[in-house]
């Protein structure tokens, strides 16, 4: 499930015009060996003014998908590198602006369908396609600025600290995803 960004074309209005842009770019494809999946909230259309492109890509070797990334966006505005920790594990993030979105590049040495972005990206277009009532209410909490983890586990009732985690642990025990 979006695997590739064909779904896109077909889509809403925003998600056709990301298809353009992403197709303009050629991003899907110049980086294709890092395995891109477009997550976050623009594939299940619960985005808000502001969103951006969340791409996350499988990299193992951070010099070499640094040195692409430079040769390929450098010159769009905004754009930086930087290199974080996450869950013990070496991320590097790429941000830059580009045909009106706001670019977010997730890399980290880990298969895309494992990691975070792709696994909540999952859940919540399963709770959605379970509960379509609840959409609303997470695009309004969204307006409001909370971030789209917080908002499906306030609505959902989730009130731990890490509600990052918690979403993953809430659709392990739905059986949304495997362990």
């Amino acid at each position: 499930m979006y695997t590739t960004i064909d779904y896109l074309e077909t889509g809403n209005d925003r998600q056709r015009a990301i298809f353009d842009v992403l197709n303009k770019l050629g991003i899907m494809k110049d980086l294709a060996y890092y395995n891109p999946v477009l997550c976050g909230t623009f594939p299940i259309e619960i985005d808000v003014q502001g969103s951006d492109l969340d791409i996350i890509f499988e990299v193992y070797d951070v010099k070499s998908f640094e040195k692409r990334v430079k040769l390929l966006y450098g010159e769009f505005s905004g754009f930086q590198i930087k290199h974080k920790q996450i869950r013990e594990r070496a991320v590097v993030k790429v941000n830059f602006l580009m045909g009106g979105y706001e670019f977010e590049l997730f890399g980290q040495a880990q298969p895309v369908f494992e990691q975070y972005a792709y696994l909540h990206m999952i859940i919540e277009s399963k709770l959605l396609n379970k509960w379509p009532h609840i959409k609303e209410e997470i695009i309004a909490l969204k307006r409001q600025g909370i971030k789209t983890e917080q908002a499906f586990c306030q609505v959902l009732g989730i009130h731990d600290v890490d509600p990052y985690e918690s979403l993953i642990q809430y659709g392990k025990k739905q059986g949304f995803i495997c362990e």
